[in-house]
């Protein structure tokens, strides 16, 4: 089993969500978070006054799937959240060595 984790800009949440639930991925975790990378934050002005932001709002998106289908969920993130511009995000893939599922004891594949 894998863990795919991607920082990906907040108005592209929904459509992920969706692209990711017609291709049969049923669970995601979803945070809201605040970070930068090479754009190191970014300047608005409100109300007449320029303010800098250190720290830029993304989301972290979260899925667990089989080792197999890995792949799809990675092309399905990078289809629907790519720009071409900077601040796009990121995707982290970690090995998840076992899952269980609380309400029945499932574990494996069968808890997903």
């Amino acid at each position: 089993m894998k863990k795919i984790e991607s920082i990906i800009r907040p108005h592209k949440l929904e459509e992920l969500q969706t692209s990711l639930q017609e291709a049969g991925f049923n669970g995601l975790t979803v945070s809201e978070v605040r970070g930068y990378g090479r754009q190191k934050g970014h300047k608005e002005i409100y109300r007449g006054s320029e303010y800098n932001l250190q720290f830029v709002p993304k989301v972290k998106v979260e899925v667990v799937c089989a080792s197999d289908s890995c792949e799809m969920a990675i092309d399905i993130i990078l289809k629907v959240c790519k720009t071409g511009e900077i601040g796009d995000g990121k995707i982290f893939i970690y090995q998840i060595d076992d899952a269980i599922r609380i309400r029945t004891g499932e574990s494996g594949k069968d808890a997903l």
